[in-house]
């Protein structure tokens, strides 16, 4: 019987880890954390996302620059692939108002144990607690290396699939110390970089930063510029911090601030307070005779403009541009943001960068490492939240286990 070592314990490396062992392999799990599946259970505290119920053109679509490499693989096991797996273990799903599927519990841990329970069934071995240090060795097919409770101890495979992660939450697990051990075996690793993250601006002042931290910006849209100096807009909500910006419209997004800051210094996240009027009705109602009342009251009683938002706008515009109705209206319809940095890696939700896709061949095995495979965030991708990561993940599970069998001269689907 082959024996594949696999590494890492999230949803790419256990998928990877039932395809094996379904197919016949003996199949040993190494993750250096006390439990597997940490940061999957972490994502699902708000409820479980697990994929996207759109089309599949406008799902691969998600994927960006990365469409060509991830579509393969999302074409081997897709969303639907993924809901019927789901399935299988006992678990429902439902699709939500905004086409996200998820389980019908909206829970994480009930699929998780359902999921180990199939995985030990079919005979995978967990080695928790063994943090992968690379081979024993720079020949080829050396054995693996580990830390573990019991000291140094390497382990024997015929074939290994790597599925450590990105450097995202790495007190879940995952903290990019296999880039070095790669890079050092020759394997081109792009820089790991945040994705779907926050940002800081350039200053809010200490009254905004101090009352307003934590506080939604709720029913707004934003509007940023890409590459090419095109507009790209989305509609939602996100949250004021106390350095900047988080919350899921900025992540929807933060790939585009991300490589601006990169490439400018700074990146314009413009804020629409007001998506549902048009720049006509809001400078119509900022001009509508007020009497004796503030200009907030009348802000608050045209436009619903309270709390945060009229924040906001003090926090933009100078005293003197207050007596300005078409200032005023300007700011709410495009409020302007500077933002100057994203937030470190470490509180990302997802990474950026990762094993070139250059260095694998079609079944994610490295080109400079026969029988060594790679799945899930340590390949140089990125997706917004909304399920795409998790299918993509999982979707490269199932390739690099395929990709494995065929190496063992084991017939693959």
């Amino acid at each position: 019987m082959k024996r594949v070592a696999v590494i890492g314990g999230g949803p790419a490396g256990l998928m990877a880890a039932q395809q094996l062992a379904d197919a016949g392999c003996e199949v040993d799990l190494f993750d250096a954390m006390p439990s597997v599946g940490r940061k999957f259970l972490l994502a699902g505290r708000g409820g479980l996302n697990l994929t996207h119920s759109e089309p599949f053109e406008a799902f691969a679509g998600r994927y960006a620059s990365r469409r060509p490499q991830i579509e393969p693989l999302l074409r081997t096991f897709d969303a639907q692939a993924l809901r019927d797996w789901v399935h299988g273990l006992g678990v429902q799903t439902f699709v939500g108002s905004s086409g996200r599927v998820f389980p019908i519990d909206m829970k994480a841990a009930p699929l998780l144990r359902a999921w180990l329970h199939r995985l030990r069934e079919a005979g995978v071995r967990f080695h928790m607690r063994h943090r992968w240090l690379g081979w024993a060795g720079t020949g080829a097919h050396v054995p693996l290396q580990f830390e573990s409770p019991e000291g140094r101890l390497t382990r024997s495979a015929d074939a290994v699939v790597l599925a450590l992660g990105g450097a995202s939450w790495p007190r879940l697990g995952s903290d990019g110390g296999w880039v070095p051990v790669l890079e050092a075996r020759g394997v081109p690793v792009a820089p790991l970089r945040p994705a779907n993250c926050g940002f800081d601006v350039a200053a809010w002042t200490p009254f905004f930063a101090e009352r307003f931290a934590g506080q939604p910006f709720k029913s707004v849209a934003v509007r940023v510029l890409d590459a090419g100096g095109e507009a790209v807009t989305r509609k939602g909500e996100f949250v004021a911090t106390a350095t900047g910006v988080e919350g899921s419209v900025v992540y929807a997004v933060s790939a585009l601030l991300r490589d601006r800051i990169a490439a400018h210094g700074t990146a314009t996240l413009w804020v629409d307070l007001l998506p549902d009027r048009s720049e006509a009705q809001v400078l119509a109602a900022v001009r509508h005779p007020r009497g004796s009342r503030s200009l907030g009251s009348h802000l608050k009683s045209r436009l619903g403009v309270e709390g945060i938002k009229s924040a906001l706008l003090h926090e933009l515009l100078p005293r003197e541009q207050w007596q300005d109705p078409l200032r005023i209206a300007q700011t709410l319809k495009a409020a302007p943001i500077e933002l100057v940095a994203a937030r470190p890696v470490a509180e990302a939700i997802s990474t950026a960068g990762g094993v070139a896709f250059e260095a694998l061949d079609g079944g994610l095995m490295l080109q400079a490492m026969p029988g060594v495979f790679v799945a899930g965030e340590m390949l140089d991708w990125e997706a917004p939240t909304g399920g795409y990561l998790l299918t993509a993940c999982m979707a490269s599970g199932v390739v690099a286990a395929q990709g494995a069998r065929r190496w063992l001269g084991m017939a693959a689907d």
